[in-house]
């Protein structure tokens, strides 16, 4: 046991996590010499290399020095946070990585306050030293504040610090030393971060912190042995969280080399491992070797505060480009998502075809719903909106969020406009350069569609990141979109006349030649009512001649949407339309005159 070391690596998002592993598994020698390696080769979901964000966690393990080093990537987004907290009870250690230049930021508050709950020990790393502007002295002090704000033990603040620069390749102690390697930094895990902490039990014990599934072998349950050893052929129970059990034979049993899974015949205590046999094996469940053993300690999880509904499609285009249409396809996919993620909430709804999402953030859904499109299901997705609590007196609670906004300091007056009109209260502000740091606290509701809003006026140079609070009394109504949409009153298919005529009222979505249904959204109208329009109108021909015959029509690149984007955009009486090849904007109710009067009768 004294040669295991089992650590998380936790961070910011785009601070650098993993690229750091990839550093660690290039310098331990786990690759040849000779072998390819892509980079961030720890993001190993498409989405995760477009995007450039770690979605789910992953497992590598490597060898230093006869030390085997199991490591585990967590994301760094606030919305995937429930990754981050159940890897926290299968390691005995983390590197908590911090930009050089940004300092702490939202998750790493969040990430690090997990792992101090868990009595885990750090290992600083200070990355991004080569960048330009980099304060690695200012951050190692704000970092400390940051340990003392969350209570850390004394043995907790006497953590060792590692200056890096991943994308380099090297660390080093003190920033005036001379390393052309990551040397320091696999020292610094061997001599602090203790070995796997083993239960005095004899009897086999394992708590199940993720999933992976096999086309051969079904589900595969990954976590850390407590105590006790296994085998392949053993007969085990699982402790069902609602009380069954379970028993199954051990079919396989995994652990790593490098990313790879490597097959094993037995395991003991300290080890993590993959373990396959069990039809119905879920996160945060115990096996063990018999029926009447306690089930071991779940992490809690913290609670969603976005809910969504997610429905059949039903426009008129429906079938077009999916495989997986109906309400049966789409309740299994979203049941079999909950198995391996903690953190979202299926539920049915009394309308047929509808199912209600409750989730950490509405980028964690968009990012669901754009695995589905790429299955091939097609699905419609409603407006995000916060989940409210009743207090014992029974007034109206709902979540609120702490707000962090680094922007260009000309940008500051727009910012602090925009918190104010979504009901935020400034916390504090920190200038630096010619940027400035704001800290508010704001309604979860204002956070929808922020982003956007903050990237507009700072043209692209604005970032935010944002950490649940706490539930506190409802501030009151926040006003909604500014400006209407316009909206097709005729299916057809798109013409250049028509949309020539059409964008002098505002911005378009779409381009000619396009397939339009009755009440799709075609853009937005520069004013705050919705506008009926005809995007597939045709020009008449005549016999007579034109002032204009035969001048080019000049179209605007008509706005694409993010599938991210459209989920903040949409009203409460609009879906996205998300199929394999389609992102559309469209009103429920599409008829026009049904619509009117649906407004008439909730009014």
């Amino acid at each position: 046991m004294d040669k295991i070391r089992n650590i998380a690596i936790i961070a910011h998002v785009d601070h650098g996590k993993t690229t750091l592993v990839d550093q660690l598994l290039r310098q331990s020698g786990t690759f040849r010499s000779n072998q390819k390696i892509e980079e961030r080769m720890m993001d190993s979901m498409d989405l995760e290399r477009e995007k450039g964000i770690t979605i789910r966690a992953k497992n590598a393990a490597f060898q230093w020095k006869g030390y085997r080093i199991n490591i585990v990537d967590t994301p760094g987004h606030a919305d995937f946070g429930g990754e981050v907290e159940r890897i926290m009870k299968m390691v005995d250690g983390v590197l908590l990585v911090v930009d050089a230049h940004d300092g702490p930021q939202a998750q790493t508050r969040f990430v690090l306050r997990k792992a101090l709950e868990n009595k885990l020990k750090a290992v600083v790393v200070i990355n991004k030293i080569d960048r330009e502007n980099a304060r690695p002295h200012k951050v190692l002090d704000e970092i400390f504040d940051l340990f003392v704000e969350l209570k850390a033990t004394d043995e907790q603040l006497d953590f060792p610090i590692i200056y890096a620069s991943a994308k380099d390749g090297f660390a080093v102690r003190e920033l005036h030393e001379n390393n052309e390697d990551m040397t320091p930094l696999f020292q610094a895990i061997v001599q602090h971060v203790p070995p796997p902490k083993i239960s005095s039990e004899p009897f086999f014990q394992m708590l199940v912190s993720n999933l992976d599934y096999s086309d051969y072998l079904g589900r595969i349950a990954l976590g850390r042995i407590v105590s006790g050893r296994v085998a392949v052929g053993d007969s085990i129970v699982c402790i069902h969280r609602d009380g069954r059990h379970e028993r199954a034979t051990v079919t396989a049993l995994f652990t790593y080399s490098g990313l790879e899974q490597v097959e094993i015949k037995h395991a003991t205590a300290g080890d993590i491992i993959g373990l396959a046999g069990f039809e119905e094996v879920y996160i945060g469940e115990t096996l063990s070797d018999r029926e009447e053993r306690t089930p071991l300690q779940f992490v809690d999880i913290d609670p969603p505060t976005i809910r969504m509904h997610i429905l059949v499609n039903d426009s008129p285009f429906a079938g077009r480009e999916g495989k997986f249409v109906t309400a049966r396809n789409i309740r299994e996919r979203l049941i079999r998502e909950t198995r391996g993620n903690v953190s979202l909430q299926v539920n049915d709804t009394e309308t047929a075809g509808a199912f209600e999402i409750n989730a950490r953030g509405e980028m964690q859904i968009a990012i669901l719903i754009e695995q589905m499109r790429r299955e091939g299901y097609e699905v419609m997705v409603s407006r995000p909106e916060v989940i409210f609590h009743r207090a014992e007196n029974g007034s109206l609670l709902e979540p609120l969020e702490n707000l962090y906004v680094d922007l260009p300091d000309e940008n500051l007056g727009d910012i602090l406009q925009l918190i104010a009109n979504r009901k935020g209260e400034v916390a504090s502000m920190n200038h630096h350069a010619t940027r400035v740091s704001v800290e508010a606290i704001i309604p979860t509701r204002g956070l929808i569609g922020f982003e956007t809003d903050l990237v507009n006026l700072t043209r692209g140079e604005g970032l935010m990141s944002h950490l649940f609070r706490e539930y506190a009394p409802f501030k009151g109504e926040i006003g909604g979109r500014g400006r209407g949409v316009m909206v097709s009153m005729e299916s057809g298919v798109s013409t250049a006349y028509a949309l020539n005529n059409i964008q002098e009222r505002g911005r378009l979505f779409i381009g000619p030649q396009e397939d339009i249904y009755e009440g799709m959204i075609v853009g937005e109208n520069a004013r705050p009512e919705d506008l009926p329009v005809n995007p597939c109108k045709a020009k008449h021909l005549t016999n007579m001649r034109s002032q204009g015959e035969g001048k080019g029509i000049q179209l605007e690149a008509p706005l694409r949407m993010s599938l991210e984007r459209a989920i903040e955009y949409i009203d409460v009486d609009e879906y996205v339309e998300a199929t394999p090849k389609s992102l559309r904007l469209r009103k429920r109710i599409l008829d026009a005159t049904a619509r009117k009067r649906a407004v008439v009768i909730a009014a």
